[in-house]
C-alpha cells in the first residue's frame, strides 16, 4: 500500500515499461518529467482505491505463516515497493474487474521480475482477486477465496540482466545528473 505519492527521484517496479520501452515517446516524456521531480502523477480512479484498501486483506486471506507487507527495498535509484513478502516469495496483489477475468500481462510480469531482482528471491506470486461491483461501493467486503487465485511467475534473469539492468543503469545516471 503506497502511502507517499512523491515518485521523484526513484524507479519503481512499475516504472519498468517505462525503463525497457520507447524514450522517444510523449509518454516517456511526461513520466521523465515526474521522475525529475518537474510534474507530479495524481491520476487516482475507483479501481485504484478498491486495490489499495482491499490489498492487506487479500494478502492476509492466503494465511501464509511469516507474511510480511509494504516491505520497501531501495537499491541506489531502484525504489521497490513489494506488496507481500516471506522469507524467500514475493506476493504482487492485483485487483481487476471478475466478470471480465484475469490475464497477466507483460507489464505485471516485469514488474515481478524487477521485484525479485531486487530482493533476490526466485520465487513469486501474483496474487490476483476479481472484484465485483459492490466491492466497488464498499471497500470492507469479506474476501472471497473463490475469487482469488495465485500465479507462479518464474524469474527471467535473460530479461534482467540483458535488457533491465543496462538500461535502469543509462537512467539512473541521468537521473543524478
Amino acid at each position: 500500500m503506497i502511502v507517499d505519492a512523491d515518485r521523484s527521484g526513484y524507479f519503481g517496479a512499475s516504472d519498468t515499461k517505462y525503463i525497457v520501452g520507447k524514450w522517444t515517446s510523449r509518454t516517456f516524456e511526461k513520466w521523465w518529467r515526474v521522475k525529475q521531480g518537474i510534474d507530479e502523477m495524481n491520476y487516482k480512479n475507483d479501481a485504484m482505491f478498491a486495490g489499495t484498501f482491499y490489498e492487506h486483506r487479500i494478502l492476509d486471506s492466503l494465511e501464509i505463516p511469516g507474511m510480511e507487507k509494504d516491505k520497501q527495498v531501495i537499491q541506489d535509484r531502484l525504489r521497490v515497493n513489494l506488496d507481500g513478502n516471506t522469507k524467500d516469495c514475493v506476493y504482487e496483489v492485483k485487483t481487476y474487474r471478475f466478470e471480465k477475468g484475469f490475464r497477466l500481462s507483460k507489464g505485471y510480469q516485469d514488474q515481478v521480475w524487477v521485484q525479485m531482482y531486487i530482493t533476490g528471491f526466485r520465487k513469486s506470486f501474483v496474487v490476483a482477486y476479481g472484484l465485483q461491483d459492490e466491492d466497488y461501493k464498499n471497500y470492507y467486503n469479506d474476501i472471497d477465496k473463490k475469487r482469488l487465485s495465485l500465479i507462479p511467475v518464474e524469474y527471467n534473469e535473460e530479461f534482467i540482466n540483458d535488457c533491465y539492468i543496462p538500461r535502469l543503469a543509462y537512467l539512473t545516471e541521468c537521473l543524478k545528473k
